[in-house]
């Protein structure tokens, strides 16, 4: 047994293995630097770590990653490896990383387009088509396009982080593709580098010009003429093999390449769904479809979901453009998630029933008269169900007809495959046989047989998808750290594999084949299968691209990649049990990637958003805590507690003193972090980083020397007390430009705020309101204590915005209550984020002791900033041994409890100008419904307030204040913020550090905590 170590272990290249980079790998690098490669090359053992995953259950490491920035430089690194010393390489593209089979997985170099190749370059708004680099993301395309009234139609559930090279090359489909179609319906025309660095151009061409094309001794030659000689040679075999399902998909389709009827070739067709075997796809000119300006959702719902899935052919023959189902095992799941408050409205349930699975029936139009006609009918049709055939299943509808209800309910739906991962216990849903393809009038039947499967082996399951076209994704829950549960993947993927051949169906119905290729040869048969080794063969004859998937080359003795290949299971199992349930947080992240998000006004992930870095992102810091968890388990180190012992040395290493130790690597990740904590409520696993994140810190800062503004972000709250017993003096030490250019080049500090002058306190006396400690409340008489709301101080709006309490105050009294100033203890927030964990664990302790106390004497307790308020609810349930008996509410929460029976108390003036409401981004996911409820808090008084999405302002506390973090904190302002900021409206932010950041970033623009303009208005 492995001795326990008590001190952070030194992960060096042997530790790491990083010894794996081959010989020829490193050499190549090299020669591609020298070549002057334009692009990034990451042969880190981070970086591979992130690349080593997707969407799916495996787990290979990359020799390294390439980012090129144009085609030229990915040109450049293919035909630096054709040298004879380098033929031995492989490659494999990625995008968002979304595959949920491995097809981006490679022991080889991944080429990832997403970081550069990002470019709309044209828009043909009178013939419908776009040109696109391939690391567009979906919906960013569409973005571009809308403006227009166009939209690239196939509508895949990842849309917010698949790119457009990812969908063409799993020929992605998803909702509507029954009128939509697949990705490669929409193919106009790719530019692809072969393995040979040659450019090809593929788009529909006579079979003559293809011919002529088949002519001559380049590649692109050789390709024509075996395209011919299987499409056109083959056809009959083709058609009798290839079924007629709506989302068929071969890897490569032989079907749709030769057309007959028009007698063209298109070799579009074959790179469609090819999965980066035969060439890297660079650009594509796309087809768009009009939008259409009229859509209405119909949510049927059903006593269980057999009952769903026989009605779904009654639905389709309605008309509709797609039909979408969901068990109640997954909804059950979205009930405890933060999307159910958006969609609880459209799915609300049936009086005395119980709501076990819908279909979601939408209908669009152009002319909104054909919609209502198909409503009515279906809604006419439905009612007669309800009431003649009980039997039926059907219990109820609801009709949506607004954009906004329609795409949250859609929302939910996307969110599905993440928030299966939030299934309590071991053992997770995971995907491996969630994408098979039966005829739509199959599906009951065949999803029958595959529950009675999965019930044989007593597997716990969520079922989802396109009941229109016959694919319903199937997540079997098991535990891939425990062998048995891996053995038996294995024979459930037979099986499934078996069924769906037993209905006329395939197992990859939408997600492509990946390490499912193996069922390939036995799928085609030998003499077809032979045919796609040709294809193959002719665009890379040494299986040098992406190989093992789709098939081998003709001739060669290579072997597909397989259903056993090693998973991420393998390698956690290898990390203790207790360590693993104290890391929960990042290990149960199950790679589907929501926090990939590209959209500027979604919270998730700021860091990732700015950087387009993928280890600054929840997912990234996940995988790298999961190999640090593991390389430490295999050294014998423990860090399932928390270091004992003083921390603080000035004599400890100094981090450049081991410089390629992979704790460095983890807490450059952890350092880009801000700690907004978005991810522990939007990531549908809820991968807390700022949690795990902490705890590294603590255990790093061991073993290494912190730097110096560590120390002052950690006694902030002591040293602000202490200033602002005297603010003005104190703003001039702290303020002139002597001080600030010390703050800046020795702390690596700027723009610290000034305290207020005057104080809290200050203003408080003036006022006449009392301010009274914990224990001064106790001594209270219960007629004292009347009509008394207690205001919990922060160390943020205490200290430097001291006009925010006194707003507080002023409301508060003018709605018949006492403001009281509780004595400010400490709060710890920043403590917790830069791991000062037991100097939070005192603070917190501290804190609790004094809410308590206050909280048994039955007053309310207010508090008015959302980050520190909420981590009093959050971290210090984990590090503070009393029970938390208090509940300190934000503004909002306890205007909305008071207001009902005082609000006449007070009249507001109505604005002049229009009012805005930005939320903190830590409030917007802990507490999805506050900026609904301060739009109903003004509304009390008949005052419009706009609700504006936005994402992180930058400043997050510290971390727009650290120097070294300043291009990335204006970065966010200017994406998400500085736009909306500098409209002619009045701006209410409801975070500190937000109105922070528009102080710090705008000339001219303020923004106002709501109290302020509340308490300013009050007539």
């Amino acid at each position: 047994m492995t001795e326990t170590r008590s001190v952070l272990p030194i992960f060096t290249a042997y530790e790491r293995l990083e010894a794996r980079i081959e010989t020829v790998y490193q050499d190549y690098l090299l020669a591609l630097d020298a070549q002057g490669f334009d692009g990034d090359i990451d042969a880190t053992y981070g970086g591979r770590m992130v690349a080593a995953t997707d969407n799916s259950i495996y787990q290979q490491a990359p020799q390294a990653v390439l980012y090129p920035r144009t085609v030229a430089a990915l040109q450049q690194a293919l035909q630096v490896a054709q040298r004879d010393s380098f033929r031995g390489i492989q490659f494999a593209p990625r995008g968002g990383g979304t595959g949920t089979n491995g097809q981006s997985l490679t022991a080889g170099i991944v080429v990832d387009l997403s970081r550069y190749f990002t470019e709309v370059t044209e828009v043909n708004k009178a013939d419908h088509w776009v040109r696109c680099q391939t690391g567009v993301v979906k919906d960013a395309l569409n973005d571009a396009v809308r403006s227009d009234g166009l939209f690239f139609s196939p509508d895949l559930s990842t849309s917010n982080r698949a790119t457009i090279g990812g969908m063409i090359n799993t020929d992605a489909s998803g909702q509507g593709s029954l009128v939509y179609g697949k990705t490669s319906d929409h193919v106009l025309e790719l530019t692809s580098v072969l393995i040979n660095g040659d450019c090809l151009v593929t788009r529909p061409i006579s079979r003559a010009e293809a011919e002529d094309k088949a002519k001559g001794q380049s590649l692109e030659a050789a390709i024509y003429r075996q395209v011919l000689a299987t499409c056109v040679g083959q056809r009959a075999a083709i058609d009798d093999k290839f079924p007629a399902l709506n989302r068929f998909l071969t890897g490569y389709d032989l079907k749709h390449c030769y057309n007959p009827e028009q007698d063209t070739i298109d070799l579009s067709r074959l790179l469609a769904g090819s999965e980066g075997t035969l060439a890297f796809i660079c650009e594509a000119r796309l087809n768009l479809t009009e939008i259409p300006k009229h859509k209405v959702l119909v949510n049927v719902k059903y006593s269980d979901f057999q009952a769903a899935l026989r009605n779904a052919p009654f639905l389709v023959k309605a008309r509709a453009t797609s039909v979408e189902t969901i068990d109640s095992n997954v909804l059950d799941l979205a009930r405890n998630d933060i999307i159910w408050h958006q969609v609880a409205e459209q799915l609300q349930d049936v009086p005395n029933q119980t709501m076990r699975g819908i279909n979601m029936v939408e209908f669009t139009a152009v002319n909104q008269s054909e919609i209502d006609t198909k409503v009515q009918d279906l809604c006419g049709q439905l009612d007669a169900l309800i009431s003649d055939q009980p039997d039926a299943g059907v219990i109820g509808y609801q009709i949506c007809a607004d954009a906004r209800s329609i795409h949250t309910v859609y929302a939910m739906r996307k969110k599905a495959v993440g928030l299966l991962g939030a299934t309590k216990g071991s053992r997770k849903p995971v995907a491996f046989a969630e994408d098979t393809a039966v005829p739509p009038e199959h599906l009951a039947d065949f999803i029958d047989e595959f529950r009675q499967l999965l019930d044989q082996y007593e597997l716990h399951y969520g079922m989802f998808g396109h009941v229109d076209a016959g694919v319903l994704h199937v997540r079997p829950a098991l535990d891939m750290t425990n062998p048995e549960d891996e053995k038996l993947l294995r024979v459930i993927s037979d099986k499934v594999a078996a069924l769906t051949a037993k209905y006329g169906g395939l197992m990859w119905g939408e997600h492509g084949k990946g390490y499912r290729s193996e069922y390939a040869p036995t799928f085609f048969g030998e003499a077809l299968y032979g045919e796609l080794q040709k294809i193959k063969a002719v665009f890379d004859p040494d299986n040098r691209l992406n190989p093992g998937k789709i098939c081998t080359p003709w001739g060669s003795d290579a072997s597909l990649v397989s259903v056993d290949a090693t998973k991420r299971g393998a390698y956690d199992r290898q990390i203790p049990i207790h360590v693993r349930d104290s890391f929960n947080d990042a290990m149960s992240c199950n790679g589907n990637g929501l926090c990939f998000n590209y959209d500027a006004d979604s919270a998730m992930c700021p860091s990732f958003k700015a950087t387009g870095e993928r280890r600054y992102s929840p997912k990234g810091r996940a995988t790298l805590i999961r190999e640090w968890l593991r390389l430490s388990s295999a050294q014998g180190f423990d860090p399932s507690s928390l270091p004992q012992g003083k921390q603080g040395n000035l004599l400890q290493e100094h981090p450049s003193s081991v410089p390629h130790d992979f704790n460095h690597e983890v807490k450059s990740s952890m350092d880009a972090c801000l700690a907004c904590k978005a991810c522990a409520s939007q990531c549908p696993v809820k991968v807390d980083v700022p949690r795990f994140r902490a705890r590294f810190l603590a255990w790093y800062h061991q073993r290494y020397r912190r730097p110096l503004k560590d120390y002052l972000v950690k006694n902030v709250e002591p040293i602000a007390k202490t200033m602002a017993k005297m603010p003005r003096l104190s703003n001039l030490l702290t303020h002139n430009p002597i001080s600030r250019w010390v703050t800046e080049r020795v702390v690596g500090y700027v723009d610290a705020p000034k305290l207020s002058t005057p104080t809290a306190a200050q203003r408080w006396r003036k006022l006449q309101w009392p301010s009274y400690s914990a224990d001064q409340l106790t001594q209270l008489s219960a007629a004292d204590q009347k009509d008394l709301v207690v205001l919990v101080q922060d160390p943020f709006t205490s200290f430097y915005e001291a006009e925010l309490l006194e707003a507080f105050g002023v409301v508060a009294e003018r709605l018949g209550f006492k403001p009281v100033l509780l004595e400010f203890v400490g709060n710890g927030k920043a403590q917790h984020v830069k791991g000062f964990l037991d100097a939070f664990t005192d603070t917190a302790t501290r804190v609790t002791q004094q809410l308590n106390t206050v909280a048994g004497l039955g007053l309310p307790l207010v508090g008015l900033d959302a980050s520190t308020v909420l981590c009093l609810h959050d971290e210090y349930r984990e590090y503070v041994a009393d029970e938390q008996n208090y509940r300190v509410l934000l503004a909002h929460e306890w205007l909305s409890d008071v207001l009902p029976s005082r609000a006449e108390r007070v009249s507001l003036v109505v604005p002049e100008q229009p009012m805005q409401l930005l939320s903190h981004c830590t409030e917007q996911t802990a507490q999805p419904k506050a900026a609904k409820q301060w739009q109903q808090i003004f509304a009390t008084w008949h005052v419009p307030v706009n609700l504006v999405a936005t994402g992180c302002c930058g400043m997050a506390g510290t971390y727009g204040h650290e120097l070294a973090h300043q291009e990335t904190s204006k970065k966010l302002y200017d994406m998400s913020w500085k736009a909306k900021v500098e409209q002619d409206v009045v701006t209410l932010a409801t975070g500190f550090s937000c109105r922070s950041q528009v102080h710090r970033m705008s000339t001219k623009k303020r923004a106002l905590h709501p109290l302020q303009w509340l308490a300013n208005n009050c007539a």
